[in-house]
């Protein structure tokens, strides 16, 4: 099985005047494609830090991260914002969709800058708009739909360009239990089709629905519980 991710020895290193604080340490992990996996943390565990650099957010001090067989590390500030729109699909918790527009609008942006085609980027949103559901919520703006429709609106925009990887953080977190469960239907759906999934979460049921659970602590993988939860499974 090929790994989309592969972080090996990552270390990020905040200074602090005389101090160094250490986000993440020695940190390696491998999320192999069509996984669905979470990532799971107390807060200051560095899980964030981590997601960041996964996400091409941020780049790490030291360590190696392939990305789909690309070498992340070696890439400028122009290439790394490219291989974020083509290789990653982004759901965040707060949505983050654009007022203004409506959910095809939306989720035609990653299309625009792919510098793809007005009616191409037009069929594909309003298919993937179909795929998780809201066909008949085409054209309605963000203000206009629910918490969990807007939430599919978001990840319509992630799948759109068909990434190496999705990446959800607290994708249910401002979500009602409902409409929480409805969202991680859709999750299992999309895993179904082959697509690769890390999500970030800090409620345990929602870690459950995914294949493996990633613990972390004090910077790195807390590989000995990761050891004891494959052991009892």
């Amino acid at each position: 099985m090929s790994s989309v991710i592969l972080l090996n020895n990552i270390e990020k290193v905040y200074v602090m005047g005389q101090q160094k604080l250490y986000a993440l340490q020695n940190l390696s992990c491998e999320i192999f494609k069509g996984e669905f996996a979470a990532l799971m943390g107390p807060s200051g565990s560095g899980k964030s830090t981590l997601m960041n650099i996964i996400g091409c957010l941020d780049t790490p001090t030291s360590g190696s991260y392939i990305l789909n067989g690309t070498d992340v590390i070696k890439l400028n500030d122009n290439q790394l914002a490219e291989i974020r729109n083509k290789e990653i699909g982004f759901v965040f918790q707060t949505f983050n969709l654009l007022p203004r527009m409506n959910a095809i609008e939306n989720v035609e942006l990653p299309l625009i800058y792919a510098g793809i085609s007005k009616k191409e980027r037009t069929d594909r949103a309003k298919e993937t708009l179909i795929s998780v559901g809201l066909e008949n919520r085409m054209n309605h703006k963000p203000n206009e739909l629910s918490g969990g429709q807007r939430q599919r609106v978001a990840i319509a925009r992630a799948l759109v360009n068909n990434p190496s990887i999705l990446l959800a953080d607290e994708p249910t977190g401002n979500l009602d239990s409902r409409s929480s469960g409805e969202i991680l239907d859709l999750f299992d759906k999309i895993h179904s089709f082959g697509n690769t999934i890390l999500m970030v979460t800090h409620e345990e049921d929602v870690a459950k629905r995914a294949k493996r659970i990633i613990r972390m602590i004090d910077g790195h993988i807390d590989t000995l519980q990761n050891i004891r939860e494959t052991a009892s499974a």
